[in-house]
């Protein structure tokens, strides 16, 4: 479980929150209008109101004590880029935010974003399932139980063989690919041991992926 900060609760934001909330997750939301905060906060036990363009009420948020900080405005860049530069100053440590233009993406990145995305629906739950456990780098939703993951191998993976770890039994996922940089290998040989820094493409149950990343 992580604890989460989510500024701004338009369509990605709101989408997000429930994602993440449905992963186990402990969430915060806020918003400047009170009647949308009034519209969520039955579904969320932490719900705020107030405009975080102001440092006094980012620094009462304690946003250094949230495992992942979400700047969720889509329709007023001037507010996420100095939410995103305060979230930073006040030692948040890590903060995605929003942006709906490559420039927008940039001076984002330049104010302290440790990442930018680029909102959707859809993106929004895959954002949710990435940022849910460590070390997952991509995520592709198969139907509602199964998706596709790149993940980095298990630390108890490297110098062992796909075969010897057996993992279809052991954690019930399947490789369908080993990704060493930028070099893609699908339908990796049995036989293939696994190096230091490799990533592996995986099919699987979220819950399964999730109980492997978690055990490194």
């Amino acid at each position: 479980m992580k604890s989460i900060l989510i500024i701004g609760m338009g369509k990605f934001g709101s989408n997000l929150a429930a994602k993440m909330q449905e992963l186990g997750n402990e969430i915060m939301i806020v918003d400047k209008e009170e009647s949308i905060v009034n519209e969520y906060s039955p579904r969320y036990t932490n719900a705020f109101i107030g405009n975080c363009t102001n440092v006094d009420v980012l620094h009462s948020l304690g946003v250094n004590n949230f495992d992942i900080c979400f700047v969720c405005i889509g329709d007023d860049f001037q507010s996420s880029l100095e939410i995103t530069s305060l979230l930073k100053d006040l030692g948040a440590r890590h903060v995605i935010s929003i942006a709906n233009r490559e420039i927008q993406a940039k001076f984002l990145a330049r104010n302290g974003a440790d990442e930018v995305i680029y909102p959707d629906r859809d993106s929004a739950i895959k954002l949710a399932i990435r940022c849910n456990a460590n070390n997952i780098f991509d995520y592709v939703e198969i139907t509602s139980d199964f998706g596709i993951f790149e993940i980095a191998a298990n630390r108890s993976w490297i110098n062992h063989s796909i075969r010897e770890l057996n993992v279809r039994n052991k954690y019930s996922i399947n490789i369908i690919a080993v990704k060493q940089g930028t070099v893609l290998k699908p339908m990796p040989d049995p036989e293939y041991v696994f190096q230091k820094d490799d990533h592996v493409v995986i099919i699987g149950k979220p819950d399964d992926v999730f109980n492997l990343t978690e055990h490194k």
